[in-house]
């Protein structure tokens, strides 16, 4: 179902664009390439100069390589386009601090502490903000989301839909099914 048609009148004067790009290794190891990307629709007035419509005001980029327990192995971040040049683009190289860290645990919270206020470009950090699910979806690419190989599939209880006590569970993965707990 698609969004509401607006109440009122409206245009747009700014678009921000998040890309992950999901890539395997001939060695099995996978790597994300993100990219997080501002324009503006009107002529954007920053304190190092006017930023004419349609011009990137932030084009920054991140790349991580895991290995197959989602562990970052390698990093690097760059930022392309920026408002404020010889500072925005100097925090890159601070992003090496990603190796070692794991997708799956606590990533978000470690990297929200790690790269706080001036300690990193809260652009870069909330670009890694979509890593975690971005890696599981290059991951899935290669199985089967219901083979039965007698271990519970990774999604299952990790959303909404599939909750094991929901109605997805039941007609989809009916052997992880668990009704839901008696209210009373």
């Amino acid at each position: 179902m698609p969004l509401s048609t607006p109440k009122n009148t409206r245009r747009r004067v700014h678009v921000r664009r998040i890309e992950i790009e999901g890539y395997c290794h001939e060695d099995g190891t996978l790597e994300l390439d993100g990219m997080l990307e501002d324009v503006k629709d009107v002529d954007y007035p920053l304190a190092s100069g006017v930023r004419k419509a349609g011009e990137p005001v932030h084009q920054l980029r991140i790349r991580v390589t895991l290995d197959a327990e989602f562990n970052i192995t390698g990093a690097e971040a760059c930022s392309d386009r920026v408002p404020y040049p010889g500072g925005c683009d100097t925090i890159g190289p601070a992003y090496g601090r990603l190796v070692g860290l794991n997708l799956l645990r606590g990533f978000r919270q470690t990297v929200g502490e790690m790269f706080a206020d001036v300690r990193g470009c809260s652009h870069l950090t909330e670009l890694l903000s979509s890593f975690p699910t971005a890696a599981i979806q290059t991951y899935a690419s290669f199985q089967r989301d219901n083979a039965d190989d007698g271990s519970k599939p990774f999604q299952l209880d990790r959303c909404h839909a599939l909750q094991t006590s929901s109605p997805t569970v039941r007609s989809f993965y009916p052997r992880w099914y668990r009704p839901p707990p008696d209210p009373s």
